[in-house]
């Protein structure tokens, strides 16, 4: 056979289960063989049945008193003994009596499958079998398992996959040769066989560390591709103004942190190079990446550049307004900040463009509103945008465009983000971190709650309340799911708690299928602290300062990924008051070690790392985006791997090396380049 072959070409695959396949994604045979296994199970171990415990094993013997039989409601039984040197076991089929006429009494088996005691007896229940002279698929050997759906089962993709073994031998090498010698990586032929067919459980690890070296690479030489294109490209130089920055600092009524004055003084240097900026700046939450961002704002509006803050919700723009408004106004620049969001009045957005397209409003703060047709911006020298990864890419070009020559770019993100993506999904950017926190920003004490103890919550609860304090209670549902129905909801919860345990408070709802202009009047009514108990879905995540509000409860908190529990804790802390996080698990059982590292550490970089280790880039990159990068085998937590696929990266580059001499490479690349950041 072919690559390129269509799936239902292979023998034994007819037009209904090549439908399961294209279900799958599956449409070729090459798409098959690139389709990697999720998981393995070891059956390659052959144990003599005397040794046989309750328990997976693999034997290896001859087959006798073959049987079977139908039984009460239509119940198919096929009967077998096996037996080696050593004793002999039972085994049983069920609903399979094409096997009773498979099974040749004088040839030896390979057997895998549950032993198990069954009324009185032990059996051994439902087993692969194949016999030994033919190359095992599905007994004693490791098991590939993939991901399956309705009516096509990892045994049956085993077997088809087992008939295509021969066709990767025509798999062309995609990496350079120098590379796969240097690196003393397996051809990616062998690596390909190996993932589908391995013996030993080394031949795994030789076949994920050349096809996850493989992805890494490509993601590395697509963001260095990107970062040496931006380096290529001509901005504006923004000059220093060492008294400006001073003056601007002096009126500040609490004093920088270290990692905030390294910081700027980088970003300084980058708005002076001819060459654009293109930084992310790393910050966790409250540890003062908006007032950077002004600092570094100040410059580009001295020199009578605009800047355009792009944040993902209206209420975080109108907060950064305010924030930004009160930061510059003791210079006198407050007049020149301007809020462009799309729920503004018709008059108030048409003054908004006005005074953008003559260039009267310097500091723009909006949501998506800003990459409108409409909006004409005269001369704009800076582009920050907060909470980066919720913007897809599209959106960015959009905003972008909005320049003549391309403007610095600053990308701000509350969610630390682990050294091994820095280096890979956010490769063409140059990283800053501030991973200090301001002298008088407190420590959250966080705290796992028992669900059986919600009246000593509740009455801690209330205690905050009656001191004037405000709190959130976070649910993963909006509303009650049959198919979940372990799991709280908001809408169900803020009714229960308005008219029983807090009847006395003003409980309020907040979730995603509100209006945006719902959505902004609970938010406001909160801020004005019209609402005592906020009850929440994760909505509230990324979103407004309420210095007041000093509880945050997480209900269901185990299903929450780690950075996801440390950005909601993040939303209290922000005042003058002693804030706490109460995690609320599913059940009273132990809780998981994930809640525990939350408990024991306010450290989001500790708990990113964790993260990523635990559930994958997607969960700090977005599900989305990363979905898009298609990493199948590589474990971008393997810092060492990452290292060594980005140096080759680089001297890929160096070495200026011909890309259209590798058509895959070539391909991939122009694929990952449509999802990386400044494309």
């Amino acid at each position: 056979m072919n690559l390129e072959d269509p799936i239902d070409q292979i023998k034994g695959v007819g037009e209904a289960l090549s439908k399961k396949f294209h279900r799958l994604g599956l449409y070729t045979v090459n798409d098959l063989i690139s389709f990697y296994p999720r998981s393995y199970q070891d059956y390659s171990k052959i144990t003599p049945i005397k040794q046989l415990q309750t328990g997976q094993y693999s034997v290896r013997g001859k087959i006798s008193q073959v049987s079977s039989r139908y039984a009460r409601r239509g119940l198919h039984i096929t009967e077998a003994i096996v037996s080696d040197t050593t004793g002999s076991a039972r085994i049983i089929w069920f609903n399979q009596p094409y096997r009773a006429k498979s099974l040749a009494t004088n040839k030896t088996y390979l057997i895998s499958g549950q032993f198990e005691l069954r009324h009185q007896k032990f059996s051994m229940i439902n087993p692969a079998c194949e016999l030994e002279s033919d190359l095992p698929t599905n007994a004693a050997r490791i098991l590939p398992v993939y991901r399956q759906t309705k009516g096509l089962k990892s045994n049956q993709i085993r077997k088809i996959i087992r008939q295509v073994l021969p066709t990767i031998q025509k798999t062309e090498e995609t990496l350079p040769n120098w590379i796969v010698k240097q690196e003393k990586l397996v051809s990616r032929a062998k690596a390909l066989y190996l993932i589908h067919y391995p013996k030993r459980s080394d031949e795994i690890e030789k076949a994920k560390q050349r096809l996850g070296f493989e992805e890494v690479f490509e993601l590395s030489l697509a963001a260095l591709n990107l970062k040496q294109d931006n380096s290529q490209l001509s901005a504006q130089k923004i000059q220093f103004k060492e008294q400006l920055a001073k003056d601007f600092v002096g009126h500040l009524p609490f004093e920088l942190t270290n990692d905030q004055r390294k910081v700027i003084w980088t970003i300084y240097q980058d708005l002076t190079a001819s060459k654009p900026m293109n930084r992310l700046l790393e910050g966790d939450v409250g540890s003062g990446k908006t007032v950077v961002a002004t600092m570094a704002a100040l410059m580009v509006l001295n020199q009578g550049y605009q800047v355009a803050l792009m944040a993902p919700t209206e209420i975080l723009a109108k907060q950064h307004a305010d924030t930004i408004y009160n930061l510059l106004k003791p210079l006198g620049l407050h007049s020149k900040v301007g809020l462009l969001t799309g729920k503004m009045k018709a008059s108030s957005k048409k003054h908004s463009h006005r005074h953008i397209s003559s260039g009267d409003m310097q500091f723009i703060i909006g949501t998506h509103a800003l990459i409108q047709e409409k909006v004409a911006i005269k001369k704009l020298g800076l582009i920050i945008i907060d909470e980066q990864h919720r913007f897809g890419v599209s959106q960015r070009k959009q905003l972008l465009s909005k320049a003549d020559k391309m403007p610095h770019v600053l990308t701000m993100t509350a969610t630390p983000i682990p050294r091994s993506l820095s280096l890979t999904l956010f490769g063409e950017m140059d990283v800053s971190i501030i991973q200090q926190k301001p002298k008088h920003q407190q420590t959250i004490h966080t705290e796992i709650s028992s669900p059986n103890s919600r009246a000593s919550l509740y009455t801690k609860i209330k205690h905050q309340l009656s001191l004037g304090r405000q709190a959130f209670i976070v649910c993963p549902l909006v509303s009650d799911s049959d198919l979940q129905p372990d799991l709280q909801s908001a809408t169900t919860l803020q009714q229960k708690l308005q008219s029983t345990d807090f009847k006395d408070y003003r409980v309020g709802l907040m979730h995603g299928k509100l209006s945006p202009e719902d959505k902004t009047t609970v938010m406001k009514q909160f801020l004005e602290k019209k609402i005592d108990v906020l009850v929440s879905t994760t909505v509230v995540e990324v979103g407004v300062d309420v210095p007041n509000a000093n509880i945050m409860v997480i209900e269901n908190a185990d299903r929450f990924g780690l950075a996801q529990l440390h950005q909601l804790r993040g939303r209290v802390g922000r005042g003058q008051h002693q804030s706490y996080c109460y995690l609320v698990p599913t059940d009273s059982s132990t809780p998981s070690s994930r809640l525990r590292a939350v408990e024991s550490t306010n450290d989001g970089f500790e708990l990113s790392e964790l993260d990523l280790k635990i559930r994958g880039p997607g969960a700090i990159y977005g599900s989305a985006q990363h979905g898009a990068l298609d990493l199948s085998v590589a474990d971008l937590a393997d810092l060492k791997l990452v290292n060594q696929a980005r140096a080759c990266a680089q001297q890929f580059i160096d070495k200026q090396e011909n890309l259209l001499q590798y058509s895959h490479l070539s391909k991939r690349l122009e694929q990952l380049l449509k999802v990386t950041t400044l494309n």
